[in-house]
Formats: structure tokens, sequence, C-alpha cells
């Protein structure tokens, strides 16, 4: 992972929201805090990072985010369906105008043949606003490298919300 494009990516991200006044919410699951470690690691983050969720069990997405523990039952936690709840929870339980999710399997264990490790789910949703998702299929590159690009396609996937 290039963190110097990791920091230019989060940097660029939060010059945009600082400009258009808007704040962000994490929710992350596989990559356990590492999105909003990312952002606030920018000097001058704290005008945009409103807060961050880490959910990685599942009782944790239904007490913080309020994700239905029956479409988690009947989805499985690394599903669309499950991401995009909690993108819209951390939205819920915050005042932030922007929020990103992120649920998947880093590996090494977890994996199936239906969902392999590498398979991440992300969703941003913006209050009042635009909903997006991405399903990311990185294979199995080991668990940092999937954290990692993880965090950079969530922020991707954030400024594509701004855009």
């Amino acid at each position: 992972m290039d963190m110097a494009a990791l920091n230019a990516s989060a940097r660029a991200l939060l010059e945009r929201c600082k400009t258009e006044r808007l704040t962000i919410a994490t929710a992350e699951s596989c990559t356990g805090g590492l999105i909003a470690a990312a952002l606030t690691a920018i000097p001058g983050s704290s005008a945009v990072v409103d807060r961050g969720f880490i959910t990685y069990s599942n009782e944790a997405k239904t007490e913080m985010l309020g994700v239905p523990a029956d479409l988690i039952a009947q989805r499985g936690a690394v599903s669309a369906d499950v991401a995009r709840a909690m993108a819209e929870g951390a939205l819920k339980h915050s005042k932030a105008d922007l929020a990103v999710a992120v649920t998947g399997i880093a590996g090494p264990d977890g994996g199936s043949a239906e969902k392999p490790v590498g398979l991440v789910q992300i969703a941003a949703a913006r209050r009042g606003g635009a909903r997006l998702h991405e399903e990311m299929r990185y294979g199995d590159i080991g668990r940092d490298n999937v954290r990692y690009e993880t965090v950079a396609s969530a922020m991707a996937l954030l400024a594509r919300l701004l855009a």
C-alpha cells in the first residue's frame, strides 16, 4: 500500500469537505478504525471528522448502528445490504453529513466459496442525498493489504459521493 497516496487522498477529501462544510462519520468492521485513523492523521481533520464507529461484531453493528439483527442473519455481515444499513446507521447516530461503511473478510480465515477472503462491501451515504455501494474482491492478498486497500477504496467512494 502506498501510504503517500493514501495520505494524499485523505488530504484531498478533507479539503473538499472543509470547502463544502461537510462532516464525515465512519462505520468500520474489517478495517477496525483505519479509515478514521487515515483521516485524522491529517492536521485540521477535526473540522471534518465527526466520529467513527468500530463495529467489529454483529452485536456492535446492531447496538451502535441499528443494523437489524435479522438482516445480518439473513444476508450475512459481509453483504451489500448490511454495508448500506451500516452507512445509514452512521448517519442516523451522528450529526455527520457523509458516512462510509465497510464490512468484509480480511483473512487469513473466515472466507468461503461464496464469500472468499478479500471480499469487502463498501457503502457511502450523504444525508438527504445520494447512496453508493461498491463490492470489492481484492483476493487473498494478505490481511493488511485487504485492510489498506479497503481504506483507499472507501475514500475513493466518499470522493465519488461528493462528485
